[in-house]
């Protein structure tokens, strides 16, 4: 193999998922960039880089190095210093003040930063608080530099390195060492197989009850991120011996470990289910605080509800369908109550009836929805304030966990909660526990789209048990009928093709394409062009794509790209976690952030890339949130987004590229949900087939949950002064084994 070395001038492509990178390479004494292309995960502009490889050429880009292997090496000429501090890997330092650096102390300058820190001193302009600044990024960075170096030679990038150092600070080797499973529990983007690869590399055994124990958890993690709280154990098993590579005795004798432990619980639905602990005592707490609100007193005086109803009529001077009435009704009889219903029933209508009826009855009312979209439009629906569930329940920041609980209750006699099927299992568990026992409860929301992101199908099993009282709107309201995408949205939901003729003033359009190369070409064109044109809608604020699917041509990925090269070009990007950002980009939140108040599939905008501080700054609603560099994996381009992640959430236009590629996911649902976030236009792209596909699938996607057994389990065994206790069921009685030797 050759070796070549230089800096990195500039990132020219990088692939998240695998670390594949093109970038330009600056060798000493040559003129021209050397490109090369490889898997260089993490590796940023200004970091001195020595390459072993072979050089090859390219039918298009000519000659190129390929990268086998690397290291980061410490810049060793002034252009490679000079360029490594004005990278934002030292925050404090860009492009002004790394020039007056080098020009001042030349090639000795690392030496004065890591010896003699206080000489920046002589460099005019750079007062006291910036060398402070230098000075603790600086040993920071050493101390990073020292865990990169042992991490390294256990597979591990800087960019994970970063994170690790960041979570556990100077302590981070001795609990890789400790056990390095844990990485996988505590450092977002780290799974079980990176954590494994590293504990295999320090010797673990493949058959190390350690191992074993953490890819049990594991899997079951994962499959929580698919929806599922529980999973049943006959299908468990081969999944994790997929992954583990060792027999299932040895799977099933850890699974009694955890379970004995109380790591993991058991119970029988028909077979053995196995439930990671936290997700079975969110489904008991639900179903027990659930009880305990139906069955309490009601702080809200008794009145006539029909002659309610009535008053509602004249005061809002509109005229209720029997269904919507009924609604109103039941709503101010029930403890608890369901109103589900698609776009154009009268969702909205209901919930302002309900709420000016109880206004006249107590002032303690509290709006809520999962997102800061649908608490935003509710607040618009209503004329009241309504609130984020997780603003609501109120962080605590010592504890980890939410203010708002059972020993501290919200102060309210009616809760309305907007957007219900987006809700998961661990929120709805926090919320209800934090209700006192006299408040009244009405969720509202829509059970034929998509469930929730996170782990559950809470809605749907409510309604599923039986045991609350539930109004299902189906009748399509007056004004709503005018609307193409509100009556295609209900024959999508009922299993019937859409009408996909537009005309001139249409609000539906649908637009032939074959090939996923040309459904893509259609959505550029539509997004930044003609659409902007037609309706006057801004490309980025108004209009949002929405895709199946995360790869391929059509994906959100690749049309995140596509889009913001003709959207939003920058030709001074940041390339952190292996995403491309530019100022003013559309990016996505994909995780939770209890710090940061911002949560999975929250929408801001790019305000300022700062890379003296090493930070970047983004506007989400009604507030600027800062992220470090090291954050950014936590953010992705929403120029396009899957429509799961989009739920709840509404746009002036949508377009929906639709095509048989995505056959895995063309579901009735799925469409459905898409075709409802559009408030003013939608645009399908795609094939009559794949629309035909979707709309005859009516298998929504299988979720496992244990929720509707816990629910009957309580109405029949409720005790109000009763604790939870989960019953310790054995592993092998259950699944009819015997121990294995």
């Amino acid at each position: 193999m050759e070796e070549i070395g230089g800096y990195i001038e500039a990132i020219v492509y990088s692939q998240p998922e695998n670390g594949f990178t093109v970038a330009r390479l600056k060798e000493a004494n040559k003129k021209e960039f050397t490109v090369i292309r490889g898997y260089i995960p993490s590796v940023q502009p200004g970091e001195t880089v020595l390459c072993r490889g072979e050089w090859k050429n390219h039918p298009s880009h000519g000659r190129q190095f390929e990268v086998a292997e690397y290291q980061i090496e410490s810049p060793s000429d002034v252009v490679g210093i000079q360029k490594y501090l004005e990278s934002g890997l030292v925050k404090g330092i860009g492009h002004g003040y790394a020039k007056k650096i080098v020009d001042r102390f030349g090639i000795d300058t690392l030496t004065v930063i890591d010896e003699a820190p206080d000489r920046l001193l002589e460099i005019q302009g750079l007062g006291r608080k910036r060398l402070d600044s230098i000075k603790e990024c600086w040993q920071k960075q050493r101390s990073i530099r020292d865990v990169m170096i042992f991490l390294r030679t256990h597979g591990v990038t800087p960019a994970y390195a970063q994170k690790i150092y960041k979570a556990y600070g100077d302590k981070s080797i001795e609990k890789v060492k400790e056990n390095p499973y844990q990485l996988a529990k505590d450092i977002f983007g780290i799974g079980f197989k990176l954590s494994d690869v590293i504990a295999q590399r320090m010797g673990f055994a493949i058959h190390s009850p350690e191992r074993i124990r953490a890819g049990i958890e594991h899997v079951l993690w994962e499959l929580s991120g698919e929806g599922h709280t529980c999973f049943p154990v006959r299908e468990f098993l081969p999944i994790a011996q997929k992954i583990l590579e060792v027999d299932i005795p040895l799977i099933e004798a850890e699974i009694r470990e955890l379970l004995q432990k109380h790591f993991l619980a058991l119970e029988e639905m028909g077979e053995p289910f196995v439930w990671l602990r936290p997700f079975y005592a969110y489904e008991q707490g639900i179903s027990r605080d659930l009880m305990r609100l139906a069955r309490s007193p009601l702080a809200i005086r008794t009145i006539d509800t029909k002659k309610a109803a009535d008053w509602v009529e004249e005061q809002l001077k509109i005229v209720f369908a029997p269904q919507q009435k009924e609604a109103v009704i039941q709503a101010l009889t029930d403890k608890v109550h369901i109103i589900t219903g698609g776009p154009g029933t009268g969702k909205s209508t209901i919930t302002k009836a309900i709420l000016t009826v109880s206004c006249k009855l107590t002032d303690k009312i509290l709006l809520a929805a999962p997102t800061g979209r649908a608490a935003k439009r509710l607040t618009q629906i209503t004329g009241k304030k309504a609130f984020t569930i997780h603003s609501l329940l109120e962080m605590d920041f010592v504890s980890g966990g939410f203010k708002r609980g059972k020993d501290n209750p919200l102060d309210c006699d009616l809760m309305i909660i907007d957007e219900a099927s987006m809700i998961d299992t661990p929120l709805l568990f926090h919320l209800l526990r934090a209700l006192p026992n006299s408040a009244r409860v009405l969720f509202v929301g829509d059970i034929d789209q998509l469930p929730s992101v996170g782990p559950g199908t809470v809605l749907r099993d409510l309604i599923q048990s039986g045991l609350l009282g539930v109004t299902r709107l189906t009748e399509i309201f007056r004004q709503a009928k005018g609307s193409k995408i509100i009556t295609n949205a209900h024959k999508i939901n009922q299993g019937e093709f859409p009408d996909i003729h537009s005309h001139e003033r249409s609000d539906f359009h649908f637009i032939t394409a074959e090939t996923p190369e040309a459904i893509q070409e259609i959505i550029l064109r539509l997004v930044s062009k003609e659409i902007p044109e037609r309706w006057r809608f801004s490309s980025i604020e108004d209009i949002q794509v929405l895709s199946p699917m995360r790869k391929g041509i059509i994906g959100a990925d690749l049309l995140n790209e596509a889009l913001q090269s003709l959207l939003n070009p920058s030709d001074k990007p940041l390339f952190r976690a292996g995403r491309r950002f530019h100022s003013q980009d559309k990016v996505m939140q994909i995780k939770n952030n209890y710090d940061k108040h911002v949560y999975n599939g929250d929408i801001g905008k790019i305000v300022r890339i700062d890379t003296i501080e090493g930070k970047i700054e983004v506007e989400f609603d009604d507030k600027v949130v800062d992220y470090d560099f090291t954050d950014l994996d936590e953010l992705v381009l929403a120029y396009a987004c899957s429509v799961h992640k989009y739920q709840g959430s509404e746009c002036p236009c949508v377009v929906l590229p639709v095509h048989t590629s995505h056959f895995k996911l063309l579901h009735r649902n799925l469409l459905y949900t898409g075709v409802t976030r559009g408030k003013r236009q939608v645009y399908l792209v795609g094939t009559p087939k794949a629309v035909a596909i979707a709309v005859q699938n009516d298998q929504v996607q299988k979720r496992y949950t244990g929720l509707v057994k816990a629910m009957k389990e309580m109405a029949i065994n409720y005790k109000p002064e009763a604790s939870v206790q989960a019953r310790q069921l054995d592993f092998n009685q259950l699944c009819g084994q015997k121990p294995h030797a």
